[in-house]
């Protein structure tokens, strides 16, 4: 399943469509302007809401919180020692974490659970600049939750550059 997404995407309060490689419309990514986190609804082409994310407000380091029907499902924060590359580490709510790494910033980044790939992000399978895909390589995978983990990163990654 591939995916694109336009490269701002992490607008507060605009609102961007994820449209699916046959370029219908499939997750709205809604920026929720006017509170005092970050908020974000990843809603479906029909307008219900699939997943909530938020800043977590009292963290030692930046932290993301994804929620499913108020339920926690992921919490992503940056890994503490990551020289080279960025690196995320996704905790689920289950206990597995998923891991990420790459040049976030660059919109080139992958998405692996145990060593085995569940998506890949990347601007260069793509020739219009404002535009980066989001493969999910497992049948298996749900697309919406690695979407939110995508957002999140590059949100983190972002607000970590302004800070610096």
């Amino acid at each position: 399943m591939k995916f694109l997404v336009r490269d701002r995407l992490l607008g507060i309060g605009d609102d961007y469509w994820i449209e699916d490689e046959r370029g219908h419309k499939a997750f709205l990514v809604d920026g929720k302007a006017m509170r005092l986190r970050d908020t974000f609804e990843l809603k479906d082409a029909e307008g219900r809401v699939l997943i909530d994310i938020h800043k977590k407000m009292l963290a030692l380091r930046d932290t993301m919180v994804v929620e499913r029907g108020g339920e926690p499902l992921a919490t992503i924060r940056r890994k503490r020692l990551s020289l080279l590359r960025n690196h995320y580490r996704v905790a689920l709510a289950d206990g597995t974490e998923l891991d990420v790494s790459g040049k976030i910033l660059d919109r080139e980044f992958v998405v692996e659970y145990d060593g085995e790939l569940l998506a890949h992000i990347s601007r260069r399978w793509l020739r219009v600049r404002e535009t980066y895909g989001v493969e999910v390589v497992r049948d298996d995978a749900d697309p919406a939750l690695l979407i939110a983990v995508a957002v999140c990163v590059i949100h983190l990654a972002e607000r970590e550059r302004d800070s610096d």
